[in-house]
């Protein structure tokens, strides 16, 4: 059996040597949360738009309203980090994020109503933009609505 000696290693970095790791924000971890409900909610309504079947309509209603309540953390969590002063808001991503979440509250109000149209097409539809909306403005700016204070 070999035996290597290691000598003189420390996993403390150089002095002088930057890290280029950003530090992640509460609210990046939470804005995927939102985001993977709202889309799972899509899949769910073109489910009931193929098959009629009133679970899936059922399923998309609390997918929604779940979405809701981690959107609501995530806006929460957001203004902790911009309270913080070491992060400033990133204003485009915020509006996508906040009209997305708007739309969504609207969403699960014409969901709520009974039988196919409280899905097809309003519904559908909703769902179909709240994720094109997500995916365009939190997916693109790397799950953040805000940025570090030395970037601009």
């Amino acid at each position: 059996m070999k035996h290597v000696a290691v000598a003189g290693s420390t996993f403390q970095p150089e002095t002088g040597a930057r890290t280029s790791a950003r530090t992640r924000t509460i609210h990046q971890s939470l804005v995927p949360f939102p985001v993977a409900y709202f889309t799972a909610a899509f899949v769910t309504d073109l489910a009931y738009w193929r098959t009629t079947e009133v679970m899936w309509e059922r399923f998309s209603v609390w997918l929604i309203a779940g979405g809701l309540v981690m959107a609501a953390l995530v806006a929460v969590a957001a203004v902790v980090d911009l309270a913080s002063g070491r992060q400033k808001p990133a204003w485009l991503c915020a509006l996508g994020y906040t009209l997305a979440v708007l739309l969504s509250l609207l969403n699960v109000f014409v969901h709520s109503r009974d039988g196919y149209t409280a899905v097809v097409p309003t519904g559908l539809t909703l769902s179909a933009i709240v994720v094109a909306i997500l995916v365009l403005f939190t997916f693109g700016a790397g799950w953040s609505l805000t940025r570090d204070r030395g970037v601009r």
